[in-house]
């Protein structure tokens, strides 16, 4: 494959796999710069028990699940505190929802087998295919597990419906150093990049949270629009993108990371593709 990336500046929001990404932008001939714009702290199983033995005992009527890496740290975590056999017994016998095939993927392995599935892997996706099924959420009481970050969307839908939302948080996402922020805010508007790749919602807003404090959002956008490409690594991280008003986005087919890097480089060899 040719260099598509030849004498472009890459930055990268990620604070995971920068090094393999950084290796993949440079042997595409890219420069690759690293402006990490979060971190994740997984909470101890002692701080979920109490909450999760009170789900448990209190049994709910649908269980919502948003990523793989959160179910999968809440079944493991249940384990830790005693209660993994009955939480895969509770979890067997009530309905589920989920977004994301890594969700599904966690579930399965536990022969799991979801009530609704998101249509594309998004927020807006979960919500669509529940309406679709016409589910009477009235009286009931839904566990929806985060995924660092509120989900008001998805929580404002539900309790519309008359439902009880009880939120779980396995893990939470630690905001970027402000000097981060505004140096990669301050190499965009330099005309120092030629791409931001973002590999999960949490980054979008911190970089346009920043930029909101600016009140610089509109020259910013056109920047995204006209100078400086967004590339986001799934239709998550895209729909965030697209919530924040950017319109010109590069998303791989496949989310990997690598993928992102390689659609990229494509993207620069045909623009068309965008």
């Amino acid at each position: 494959m040719g260099k598509g990336l030849a004498g472009k500046t890459i930055a990268l929001a990620a604070s995971r796999k920068v090094a393999d990404m950084r290796t993949l932008i440079e042997k595409q001939g890219g420069v690759c710069r690293s402006y990490p714009l979060q971190g994740t702290v997984f909470l101890a199983a002692e701080d979920i028990a109490p909450e999760w033995r009170s789900i448990i005992n209190g049994t709910p009527d649908w269980f919502m699940f948003t990523t793989g890496i959160g179910t999968d740290a809440l079944i493991e975590a249940s384990g830790e505190i005693g209660l993994k056999d009955e939480l895969l017994g509770l979890l067997q016998r009530t309905p589920i929802a989920l977004r994301g095939y890594k969700t599904l993927a966690v579930l399965k392995k536990y022969g799991i087998t979801p009530e609704v599935v998101d249509e594309d892997g998004t927020t807006a996706g979960l919500i669509a295919a529940l309406k679709k099924k016409e589910i009477d959420f009235n009286g009931k009481h839904i566990v929806v597990q985060l995924h660092g970050i509120t989900l008001p969307r998805l929580t404002a839908y539900l309790e519309q419906q008359g439902a009880k939302v009880t939120s779980i948080l396995p893990y939470q996402h630690i905001a970027p150093e402000a000097k981060v922020v505004e140096q990669l805010y301050q190499a965009l508007h330099s005309d120092e990049l030629d791409a931001v790749c973002f590999t999960t919602a949490i980054q979008v807003r911190a970089l346009f949270d920043y930029v909101k404090q600016t009140g610089d959002d509109s020259r910013t956008l056109a920047l995204l629009e006209n100078r400086v490409v967004a590339v986001a690594v799934g239709k998550v991280t895209a729909e965030a993108l697209k919530e924040e008003g950017v319109k010109r986005l590069v998303v791989p087919e496949k989310e990997r990371m690598g993928a992102m890097i390689i659609e990229l480089a494509k993207y620069y060899k045909d623009p068309a593709l965008s």
